[in-house]
This record gives structure tokens, sequence and C-alpha cells, in this order.
């Protein structure tokens, strides 16, 4: 099976207005940042090919691991962060030198849809804020048209 960036956008978009759960991933129901990916994944490839351990909100700061980045070198396609376009999972980190702990699906080199903490899942700008703090970059396994 292989999968097209316009594909991965429809599914990332299906998600939008979902309220921000902390830790799930069900369309319409609730999702975190992770949930949006795990439930992407499970929409266009099948089931998730790991579980994702319970995580505190403060996860990253707390183990000081790069838990996302490491499942993303597992289990998606590394891609430079100068080459964002339509369909990357994309990892952020808060600040220097933290873990990444945020995710998103780009929708364009300049739009991400996401979930955050008090909103509900949106599409937005890759602003300057976001690109700061841009650590991976990932494609889907199996994308027909990189």
């Amino acid at each position: 099976m292989s999968l097209e960036r316009a594909q991965i956008i429809a599914a990332a978009r299906s998600w939008i207005g979902t309220p921000y759960l902390h830790q799930a991933s069900v369309p319409g129901v609730g999702c975190d940042c992770l949930g949006l990916v795990r439930g992407v994944w499970r929409q266009l490839i099948g089931p998730e090919p790991e579980r994702f351990a319970p995580y505190a909100t403060d996860w990253a700061e707390a183990t000081r691991t790069e838990r996302l980045a490491d499942a993303g070198f597992r289990h998606f396609t590394p891609v430079k962060l100068c080459d964002v376009s339509a369909g990357n999972v994309l990892l952020f980190r808060w600040r220097n030198g933290a873990p990444a702990q945020h995710c998103g699906i780009a929708t364009s080199a300049t739009h991400m849809v996401h979930a955050h903490e008090g909103a509900c899942v949106c599409e937005v700008s890759l602003s300057r804020f976001w690109m700061r703090r841009l650590a991976y970059v990932f494609s889907f396994p199996d994308l027909s048209d990189l």
C-alpha cells in the first residue's frame, strides 16, 4: 500500500474541531497532539506499530529523553528540517536543549494541523514561532510521492 500526501492531509483535517484531551485519540471526541498522529496512522495504515506508555503532561522535561523522536525514527522516514512539505509529521521543542514534546501534521510547507491544550484540533500557520521550535521532520512510510 502506498500513501499520497492528499490522503494524509485529508485525514489530519478530518480531526479539526476534536477537543483536546490528554492521551486520547478518538476523532470528534478527544485527542492530544500525539493522539492526532496516532489516529491518522490508524486511519491510513492500520493498527499502531507500538503502544506509547502512559505519559504525564510534563513527561519530556521529567525524563529528558527524546521519546517522540525515537518513535519517529522507528516508524517514519526522517526528512531534513528545510524540506517540510504536506503530509510530514513535525516535532517541536518548547525551548533549546529540551526534548521534542509536541507534534503536528503539515498540510503544506506553511501550515499544520495540531492539537494543543485548551483548544480543539486546528490548522495553523507554521509561523516563525513554530519554525524556531521545529526539531524533527518525518514522512509517513510508503509515501508514494517523496
